[in-house]
């Protein structure tokens, strides 16, 4: 398994590589963040949300590393606007998040305007699909990637849109790296990646791996 700083190297050259992608962006900062290196963190959450300002998870993120960095007002802008955004899109979960981390700092989460209340009432009213890593609505897969309760989130959580983009980056993961998946340090590391591409942290693999031994 690559190190902390073995995985910040692979994806500033994957954000190197290419400036466009958000996910690489988002990882990086996870990384950064994950490092104790807030600023940076802050920096790579920000060009992720500015390249994809319906990322609910980003906004939390980057208002947590603001915090951390000392830079409380600007997180409370960061934070305020990804809670919209979160209610808007019917995340409920960076939208929580983002509110523990507002009261952290002694701010309430922001009074949601009709607009966004009506547009996560419209949205949840169309029965649309809504991708849990993006925040935009999509196509849900046809079937779990694979077997075990990361691919059942994955079904439940990810669009079909989405699960294409990390099929793209792996095979980044797998040609940069020069992964041979007969060896199962490999693999490990390429699960790693596609954890971090799909928002799934350590917390909510825990979970997902207690869910799936208490069944």
């Amino acid at each position: 398994m690559p190190t902390l700083e073995e995985r910040i190297q692979q994806f500033e050259n994957m954000a190197a590589a290419d400036p466009e992608n958000d996910m690489a962006h988002f990882s990086l900062g996870n990384a950064y963040l994950q490092a104790g290196r807030p600023a940076e963190a802050a920096a790579s959450l920000e060009k992720c949300i500015a390249i994809n300002p319906e990322m609910s998870k980003a906004y939390q993120l980057a208002g947590d590393a603001m915090i951390q960095a000392g830079w409380s007002d600007k997180a409370v802008e960061t934070l305020n606007t990804g809670y919209e955004v979160a209610a808007s899109k019917g995340d409920q979960m960076p939208r929580n998040a983002i509110g523990e981390l507002l009261e952290s700092i002694g701010r309430q989460p922001p009074k949601l305007s009709s607009e966004v209340e009506e547009a996560a009432r419209k949205l949840e009213e169309s029965g649309a699909f809504v991708c849990k890593r993006t925040g935009r609505p999509g196509t849900q897969l046809p079937d779990p990637p694979f077997r075990g309760p990361v691919g059942q989130w994955i079904y439940e959580n990810i669009s079909s849109e989405t699960w294409n983009d990390w099929i793209g980056q792996g095979t980044k993961v797998i040609n940069e790296l020069r992964l041979d998946f007969s060896r199962e340090e490999d693999q490990d590391t390429y699960d790693q990646h596609m954890h971090e591409f799909l928002g799934i942290d350590e917390a909510l693999l825990e979970e997902l791996r207690s869910a799936s031994a208490r069944q």
